[in-house]
């Protein structure tokens, strides 16, 4: 009888474990993949998300599950455009455009949650019209945001 097969996300705890990547950039992401092989794009990422080990900007890509989450990893994917190769621009911007395109599939199926996935969207598409400038536009805009939310909902004379 053959040996039960271990589950993914045991083989890389075993492969962290032992080699002990200070960062999982594009590379250990490779090695990972082959070591885990035949897997999923989809699957690769969210073991990833979650081994809990930091993760290069292009490893990680764009988080939507909340805006600081958003900010931080569109600054980072922004610094690593800034110092990065063409090759690691276009990688950036191609990043930054699958999540524009999941944030507007999943605002289109989703009423609840369409008005933040919109904002989503604005940032994201702020941030492909010009990535050096991304990290002003959104202190201000998030300056702005803070001040709406300061506001009183209704004024009465």
């Amino acid at each position: 009888m053959e040996p039960v097969k271990r589950s993914r996300a045991a083989r890389l705890a075993t492969y962290l474990e032992k080699a002990q990547p200070p960062v999982i950039d594009e590379a250990e992401r490779d090695r990972i993949a082959a070591l885990l092989a035949p897997v999923p794009e989809k699957t690769l990422r969210t073991l990833l998300l979650n081994c809990g080990r930091p993760l290069a900007p292009l490893v990680e890509g764009v988080r939507q599950d909340c805006f600081d989450s958003l900010a931080r990893t569109l600054l980072a994917l922004a610094a690593e455009y800034r110092a990065g190769s063409i090759e690691q621009r276009r990688a950036c911007r191609a990043a930054v455009i699958r999540a524009k395109d999941h944030a507007r599939f999943s605002a289109q199926r989703n009423e609840a949650l369409r008005q933040g996935k919109d904002e989503m969207i604005l940032w994201m598409l702020t941030w492909l019209e010009n990535p050096e400038i991304f990290p002003m536009w959104l202190e201000i805009r998030r300056r702005l945001r803070d001040n709406r939310e300061d506001e009183p909902a209704n004024i009465s004379d």
